[in-house]
């Protein structure tokens, strides 16, 4: 097991040093001192300037940035006259950068990274992230202290995730998948999906049209189409329903054509135990294992005889008995205990190769902590990496929480690795 205690730290930036022909020490001072750049220049300029010279288009550019094609128009002219000389070209058809404006874009992207860096280090450090999961949690909190009902829970969840847009450049449509209604998220529209996504909510909560935000982030981080599908619910469709609508979905993409190697199943949350329990369930039928598997902050033990330390901030307080009562909804007459519903309880040798991630306060962490040592026990691969987050479910921030961003790059990455070692296989077989 390779352990990974990730800590998210700004990057600074560099240095410019002088170096002389004299071994001693420098006194003097510089040759060439540059001038100060114009007061007047604002980031909205440089942000507009790049925007532009990215997309060599002012109506994608201005798309981009939610301000009127006249706007940014202004925003450049305002940046060609304060730096002195023309940094675009224009015709009726064409936008092309300038030589000056070739000079100027791969800095003024550094300059706009590291302010943008500067600032979410700030942020951080003055509490403004917390104050955000905070808040993005309240409308959770306000319910489970008041024991809603089931239904004034699930819209809650709908309209914490529907907070959050879609990574750019990501495309979403529905499909019915193997009689199961879904999405398909995907950077290019030339892509077979290859990552089958099951959300989280506890087997009672959560959509695919809620999880699209998270599900184009990890299709826009791995390069890759991602199926999400909406499986049915408990209590209205108990164990194992789930199972039975991921599983359905999952040979859905068997028969579209890709390799069950090239495929990798990612959950979160429950999600993350409902893609063990699909696992589970290909064994059983003797039907082929994907070739990886990415669990973000999966709840695995439905029993919850593990004890449990419930924090309050920034994440909902739900008790024990809250708890208990989804898994007992989802399970009806099954075992927590049953090695499909449980994989703490099963034998995963052959399993294929495991990406787990957790957040260091996570309220379910030591679920993720106890699989990583079992299928590292049965000789499974697994890439075990740990996040200094005090929320369950960190990825669903990823949007803000610079911690969410950089583990969705490493599942993006795991799913690419994945996809690279299906490729030299069937090389190699040919």
């Amino acid at each position: 097991m390779t352990a990974v205690h990730r800590l998210h730290h700004r990057r600074s930036a560099p240095t410019a040093m002088m170096v002389t022909m004299d071994d001693g020490p420098q006194h003097g001072g510089k040759v060439l001192v540059l001038p100060p750049a114009p007061d007047a220049i604002e980031l909205r300029h440089l942000r507009a300037f790049v925007a532009v010279a990215e997309e060599l288009n002012f109506g994608r550019a201005a798309t981009r940035l939610f301000v009127s094609q006249p706007a940014l128009s202004r925003q450049i002219r305002s940046l060609e006259r304060l730096v002195g000389c023309d940094l675009l070209r224009r015709s009726t058809h064409r936008v092309e950068l300038t030589l000056a404006g070739d000079a100027l874009l791969d800095r003024a992207r550094r300059l706009l990274t590291d302010v943008d860096d500067a600032i979410f280090a700030t942020r951080s450090v003055g509490g403004e992230l917390e104050r955000r999961l905070a808040a993005a949690w309240e409308p959770v909190n306000d319910l489970t202290a008041a024991s809603p009902d089931l239904q004034a829970l699930r819209d809650a969840g709908e309209q914490l995730h529907g907070q959050f847009e879609m990574a750019a450049g990501v495309s979403v449509r529905p499909v019915n998948a193997g009689g199961v209604p879904s999405l398909l998220l995907s950077p290019r529209p030339e892509l077979t999906p290859t990552v089958l996504l099951l959300h989280g909510g506890g087997y009672v909560m959560g959509s695919a049209f809620g999880y699209r935000h998270l599900a184009s982030a990890l299709a826009a981080a791995a390069d890759a189409c991602v199926l999400v599908p909406d499986y049915r619910l408990a209590p209205e469709h108990p164990f194992p329903a789930a199972i039975e609508d991921a599983v359905r979905a999952y040979l859905w993409m068997l028969d579209s054509g890709v390799p069950a190697e090239r495929i990798v199943l990612a959950g979160d949350s429950a999600g993350g135990g409902l893609a063990l329990s699909v696992q589970a369930t290909l064994r059983r039928q003797d039907l082929p294992q994907p070739g990886g598997t990415v669990l973000m902050c999966p709840g695995i033990d439905l029993s919850y005889e593990e004890e449990l330390e419930l924090p309050t901030e920034p994440q909902p307080a739900l008790s024990i008995t809250q708890l208990r009562s989804f898994a007992a909804a989802y399970l009806g007459e099954a075992s927590p205990h049953d090695e499909v519903v449980n994989a703490l309880c099963a034998d995963v040798t052959g399993y294929p190769p495991m990406l787990i991630q957790a957040g260091t306060g996570d309220v379910l962490g030591k679920d993720a902590h106890r699989l990583a040592e079992r299928a590292t026990a049965c000789g499974v691969e697994v890439q075990f990496e740990l996040y200094p987050v005090t929320t369950h479910d960190f990825h669903v921030f990823w949007s803000f929480l610079p911690e969410a961003a950089d583990a969705l790059e490493q599942a993006g990455a795991f799913v690419r690795r994945v996809r690279a070692r299906s490729v030299e296989r069937s090389a190699g077989e040919r």
